[in-house]
């Protein structure tokens, strides 16, 4: 079953490794015959949460706004790209997930840390799991983290490590088995009000 999984991505400063990583894991859904779509806080541009998107008239939305809660809606999961900043997640990243809320729900999330020093990012991750429970896309229980990001995966996003190709397969086994999951169950009964 083909799934579409929006990669959000967390970094926007000039020098950003993340994108090797958001890159990766398109690459690597796409093997698996999935549907990614890359979620760039950079190209998105969107200035700091005054609105939700539900709080705006129903089709006055801003246009990047009502193109992100279509795709939101339509999707069957959810890849989170973190660095860590200060043992947190970028605040760009929080700020594009805030924008949402309902359009989460049901949704399984998983998560993916970086950074470039040897714990990957993991502290982010941890800081960015009740923040996804709360907006209704439940965190896996598995993330992959990615340490020493400049060394590890290559500008085109290839890992220069076999270990993190095996790590990526297990990790996306998880998250097709919760996303096939869940979608059936939306499929079959909607989603509760």
């Amino acid at each position: 079953m083909s799934l579409l999984v929006p990669v959000i991505l967390g970094s926007v400063r000039t020098e950003r490794q993340g994108i090797k990583a958001a890159k990766f894991v398109i690459a690597k859904l796409r093997e698996r015959g999935h549907e990614p779509v890359l979620v760039d806080p950079m190209e998105l541009d969107l200035p700091l949460l005054d609105k939700m998107y539900k709080e705006y008239p129903r089709g006055e939305a801003p246009e990047k706004l009502e193109r992100l809660a279509d795709l939101y809606q339509r999707a069957d999961g959810f890849v989170v790209v973190s660095a860590e900043y200060n043992q947190s997640v970028p605040p760009a990243l929080k700020n594009t997930l805030d924008y949402f809320l309902e359009e989460y729900f049901w949704r399984p999330s998983t998560i993916v840390s970086y950074s470039a020093g040897r714990f990957g990012g993991v502290r982010a991750a941890i800081a960015l799991r009740p923040i996804l429970a709360e907006m209704g896309m439940p965190s896996l229980p598995s993330i992959l983290a990615i340490p020493s990001i400049g060394k590890s995966l290559g500008e085109d996003g290839t890992a220069t490590e076999d270990w993190i190709d095996r790590s990526a397969a297990k990790w996306l086994d998880e998250f097709e088995w919760y996303a096939t999951a869940l979608k059936a169950k939306r499929d079959a009964d909607g989603t509760p009000s």
